[in-house]
């Protein structure tokens, strides 16, 4: 699970100081951001009720996954969220949002790894989505990493894992990091920057690879490491401990605690 708040730790530098060097070194400013703390809203979200849910669960489910973003949200308010986000988040009569962002691909990683089907990952993403990413492209993104960390963590190949992706999600993952990287620039959007952080795992050799392969493509560095990262744990099981001494002390204890009783969960499941 720490796989992917590393990926954002490593990768929250280069948001503002975009790089197109695979061998960037990993900067002493870098910081969790907004992608971490709804990942452990997630996180809590799940703790709190862990249960299945059916199609007609999904709205009961959303508020309770908003909830917790609305709570995460108030305790740090200045980790980077997007305007559109605060203002949701700050106030007590807001509706559901409807971004096209990749805010909903990046927090669904723990779903990906809390359940025990491939039908409910699909459905608990969607309901993970639907207070602040009820658009369409918002929701395919997050089913299709959620689908990612699913097959990888059950051993399935990456190219299972992307024919799987191309054909239910119709996300073409047949380019190369080296074509993409030449004309990629910033652009948050769920079906321009989820498909190449997708694609950095798949041409990853190991977890590392995966991060870097994500951050130099020069755009939403973070949100793109940190899906890379999510998926790479999940296919690799393991991570360097020169990145995790690099980034532990960089995560927020609240943050850093909620994560950790969440793999516990995981382990008392399994």
């Amino acid at each position: 699970m720490f796989g992917a708040i590393y990926g954002d730790v490593i990768g929250s530098y280069y948001e503002l100081h975009c790089t197109k060097d695979y061998n960037f070194p990993f900067e002493k400013d870098s910081y969790f951001t907004d992608d971490s703390v709804l990942i452990a809203a997630v996180c809590k979200a799940i703790l709190n009720d862990p249960s299945p849910i059916t199609r007609g669960g999904l709205r009961r489910r959303a508020k309770e996954y908003g909830t917790q973003y609305k709570q995460f949200y108030s305790h740090f308010p200045h980790a980077g969220f997007g305007n559109m986000f605060a203002e949701w988040a700050k106030s007590p009569y807001s509706g559901n949002g409807h971004s096209y962002g990749n805010g909903a691909s990046m927090r669904v990683i723990p779903i990906g790894y809390a359940y025990d089907t491939l039908e409910q990952t699909l459905l608990q993403a969607k309901a993970s989505c639907l207070s602040t990413h009820s658009h369409r492209e918002a929701i395919i993104g997050a089913q299709a990493v959620a689908a990612a960390i699913f097959l990888a963590r059950h051993g399935e190949s990456k190219e299972d894992i992307r024919q799987y992706l191309q054909k239910k999600f119709k996300y073409d993952l047949s380019r190369t990091l080296d074509s993409i990287r030449k004309d990629h620039v910033f652009d948050s959007r769920t079906s321009y920057s989820v498909p190449p952080a997708i694609i950095a795992f798949l041409e990853s050799d190991n977890y590392e690879s995966a991060v870097r392969g994500a951050v130099s493509l020069g755009g939403d560095a973070d949100t793109q490491a940190c899906i890379a990262g999510g998926i790479a744990e999940a296919f690799y099981g393991e991570i360097p401990e020169h990145i995790k001494r690099f980034c532990d002390t960089k995560i927020d204890i609240t943050i850093k605690n909620t994560v950790k009783e969440f793999c516990a969960y995981l382990q008392s499941v399994t």
